[in-house]
């Protein structure tokens, strides 16, 4: 066997076998990353796909929490109900009053009169954070006093928080009086 006295003649032996060794990998990561870029972003869509249901579930949790606390309100009263709902450190924004927060919020809700009317609202939509543990909803409340025939509508927003056992509480309530001449489609 002869063998080439320098450098250059190994790799003019071995160049056919380094080059060809060279394009197949080359050819191969022209397949080899686009597929692994495919992956990826697939990988990555799949998550949010199974965010925005987790998303939706919970908004619907929030929105039916919602909801029941309403049906509450007008079948046991105002008072048992935002007592029900409200979370431990809940904050009350009322007309003319300094926010009410946690036991003052309590103190506040025993003392109130609700029986010379019901209350009813229906949340027209809400938001949730992502982390499924906090929201808000909005809509439309009706109140109808019993000595009279007439209803009062106004606007209200909750602020939700999802406790640890999977209940929502309100941590924050606050509405408006009047709609003006936007009466709600009954």
């Amino acid at each position: 066997m002869i063998l080439p006295a320098s450098w250059r003649g190994y790799c003019k032996i071995l160049s056919p076998f380094l080059f060809d060794t060279f394009s197949l990998i080359c050819s191969m990561n022209k397949i080899v990353f686009p597929i692994a870029v495919l992956l990826i972003f697939s990988a990555c869509k799949n998550e949010r796909v199974k965010d925005n249901k987790a998303d939706a579930f919970a908004k619907m949790e929030m929105m039916e929490a919602d909801r029941e606390f309403s049906k509450m309100c007008e079948e046991k009263g105002m008072k048992t109900a935002f007592i029900e709902y409200l979370d431990s450190n809940g904050v009350l924004l009322r007309p003319n009053r300094l926010p009410i927060a946690g036991a003052d919020a309590v103190d506040f809700l025993i003392q109130q009169n609700d029986a010379d009317y019901t209350m009813t609202w229906e949340p027209k939509n809400g938001v949730i954070a992502k982390s499924g543990e906090l929201g808000y909803t909005y809509g439309v409340y009706a109140l109808r006093p019993s000595a009279k025939d007439t209803v009062i509508y106004g606007t209200y927003v909750s602020i939700w928080k999802k406790e640890k056992g999977g209940t929502w509480k309100y941590v924050l309530d606050s509405g408006n009086e009047g709609l003006g001449d936007n009466i709600p489609e009954q």
